[in-house]
């Protein structure tokens, strides 16, 4: 028998054995991916079939002209499918699988306060990286400088975008944080929303009008592709980890916080700003 450190037959096996465990593991992760990946397209497919049966009815029968650009179409919607079916498998394989073992490991751990923290932590930086509110600040920022509400420079506006983002994404963070604590508690979550929503008629009252709708699409826009799988994880997993806690109730609901809130901070952002 060889020495090990001299790369002998006895560490030529070992290495022969971790490699072809490695690609055993490398191939049994691809043929799962792709499996998935197809079922994903078909199901990209059949949920984008009504948009293209409205848009192909309205264009050819009310409007009754030809597709512009129908190759550049075919194209971009060919991307859409793909880039569709590639975020559905990489939900399934990468963000709800990570946000649910975070939610367990700090739940097994005992600590609220790391709890709390992981919560807000998560609320605020997918909230203040999510595209749709990028997109809406910098056209609310836009608007608000044709109106004269601000400055109309680029620095002004930009001014003005990044505090709509902070101020959504600290109201996110927030709601999340109460909806942990609220699955911890095992609090009704009926009685939250119907709060809320009451604060959100009473600020609607006292904002400038030229904030309410603004406010109104904050609530929606913070919702999306990268907000939702995170928190929707977090709170299924939180509640899967405590005695008492049924997921199908007391897991959601963290989403209905995350939508609400952000109503109330952008009317108060417009009030006091």
């Amino acid at each position: 028998m060889s020495d090990p450190l001299t790369n002998g037959p006895v560490a030529s096996q070992h290495e022969g054995t971790a490699l072809s465990t490695t690609r055993g593991w490398s191939e049994l992760m691809v043929r799962e991916v792709l499996t998935g990946l197809v079922s994903d397209l078909k199901g990209a497919i059949r949920d984008l079939l009504p948009i293209v049966l409205v848009v192909g009815f309205f264009q050819s029968v009310v409007l009754r002209s030809p597709l512009p650009n129908l190759g550049g179409i075919l194209v971009g919607g060919a991307a859409v499918v793909l880039g569709l079916a590639l975020f559905i498998r990489g939900l399934d394989l990468g963000l709800f699988p990570i946000g649910e073992a975070m939610a367990l490991g700090l739940a097994k751990r005992g600590s609220l306060l790391w709890l709390i923290l992981f919560a807000f932590a998560l609320g605020f930086s997918t909230t203040v990286a999510e595209p749709a509110l990028i997109a809406i600040a910098n056209e609310a920022a836009a608007v608000a400088a044709e109106d004269g509400a601000i400055g109309s420079t680029a620095a002004d506006q930009d001014s003005y975008a990044l505090g709509l983002r902070i101020t959504v994404a600290l109201s996110v963070g927030a709601a999340i944080v109460v909806g942990v604590i609220r699955i911890i508690k095992g609090w009704p979550i009926q009685w939250f929303i119907i709060g809320g929503y009451v604060g959100v008629l009473i600020m609607t009252v006292f904002a400038p009008p030229d904030i309410i709708g603004i406010a109104y699409d904050s609530g929606g826009v913070t919702t999306s592709t990268i907000t939702v799988p995170l928190v929707t994880a977090l709170g299924v997993g939180l509640a899967s980890s405590i005695r008492g806690r049924n997921p199908m109730i007391d897991g959601f609901g963290l989403i209905a916080f995350a939508s609400l809130t952000p109503m109330v901070f952008v009317m108060g952002y417009g009030i006091f700003a």
